[in-house]
This record gives structure tokens, sequence and C-alpha cells, in this order.
């Protein structure tokens, strides 16, 4: 079994920001903070399957759908209720699931601090654009660094194969999943392949591509 180390180290000076921003929030609500330790829990548990980010948020609707029957006390729904919405407000701009796992660890802990320091005034609110994940982080660096045009050919690696769901991976940070119902059972994982793009998003990164090979 893995264990995943928390470390302070590894959190930027805007996750910090985040995980005060959470455990204030949270005991600002009185949330239960076992409440929390158990959402941690299941990400740890979690942490190594496919989609786990996305995973995770369901997790935390379907608690608050289910709070009644599975909780404890009256409150636990609310207790839900609150960690899905500070979640969804904090957390949603962060895609790394090992990130939002050390975020919400210290959470944990900073709840209990905060929780015996006395009132709490109001919050404020973290820079959303400085939360980006070493991964989103190098995909801006990229997209900067590139003019990229609209049916602009690219080589693209195919890193994974889903069904007719083909992921590439192109100048080596930009990981892009596209149907290719045409094209997915002739491909093959690791094939280096050419791509046209389809589209851009606002920012003048790829939205979408598709398969010329």
């Amino acid at each position: 079994m893995t264990i995943v180390e928390i470390s302070s180290e590894s959190l930027t000076d805007a996750q910090w920001e985040i995980a005060h921003a959470i455990a204030q929030t949270l005991v600002k609500e009185n949330t239960d903070v076992n409440e929390l330790g158990k959402t941690v829990a299941y990400l740890r548990a979690s942490i190594h399957q496919p989609d786990t980010t996305s995973r995770f948020f369901k997790y935390l609707k379907t608690l608050v759908s289910n709070g009644r029957q599975i909780g404890h006390s009256g409150r636990t729904t609310d207790y839900y209720r609150s960690i899905d919405k500070a979640c969804s407000d904090y957390l949603k701009g962060i895609e790394d699931a090992y990130t939002i796992l050390q975020i919400l660890g210290w959470v944990s802990r900073l709840m209990r601090y905060y929780k015996d320091a006395g009132p709490i005034g109001e919050i404020s609110t973290p820079n959303a654009a400085a939360v980006e994940s070493p991964r989103q982080a190098a995909i801006s660096k990229v997209a900067k660094s590139q003019d990229f045009k609209v049916d602009q050919i690219l080589e693209a690696t195919v890193t994974k194969i889903n069904g007719n769901k083909v992921t590439y991976e192109i100048l080596g940070a930009i990981k892009l999943t596209e149907k290719e119902p045409k094209k997915a059972s002739l491909l093959q994982e690791g094939q280096t392949v050419k791509v046209k793009i389809v589209s851009l998003k606002e920012d003048g990164s790829i939205k979408s591509v598709k398969c010329l090979t």
C-alpha cells in the first residue's frame, strides 16, 4: 500500500492560502473536522484511480445527497454541504489529485488550530489565477511560447486509447482526449501521429485536435 506523504514544503503560497481559506470557512460554519477526515480518507484511498479528481467531487455531491441516511447526527448533511461548497469554491481550478489531497490534509490540521484561535474575521479570497498545478503551469508556458493556428498540423504521441477515445500528448505538455471513431482501432499507445488543430481556446491554447495519420 502506497502512503501519500503530506509535506508543507510542496504547497505553493497560493495553495497555502486556499488551505487557510477552506479551514476558516469550515470552522466558521461549525463543520465537524472528522467528516472532512472521511473525505480525505476517500481521496487517499482512490488516488491511483483514473479521473480521481472528478470522482472526488462527485463523491462530495453523493455525501450531500445521502447525508441523512449515512449521518450520525441531524447536522451531518449540513457538514457535507459545507465541505462540498468549500471544495467547489476553492479547489475546482486544481486538476491534480495529489495537490488536493495535500491541501485538504493541511485543512484538517488548520481547522483544529482555528477552532481554538478565537473568532474568525473576514476570509480573504485566494487568487484563483495563481493556483496552477505543475501540469497547468507547463501547459500555459507552452501555449504562450507557441502561436497556434486552426488547421495547423503538429506531431503528437498517443498516450492512451479507451474505446473510441484517444489521448494525445503534444509538445510534451499538452494532453487532449478526443473521440476518434474511425482512427482509434488503427492506433497504438506510444505511436507518434500527425494531428490537426480543430479549435483554440480564448487564451490561444489548443481546445481540440483531429488525427490525420
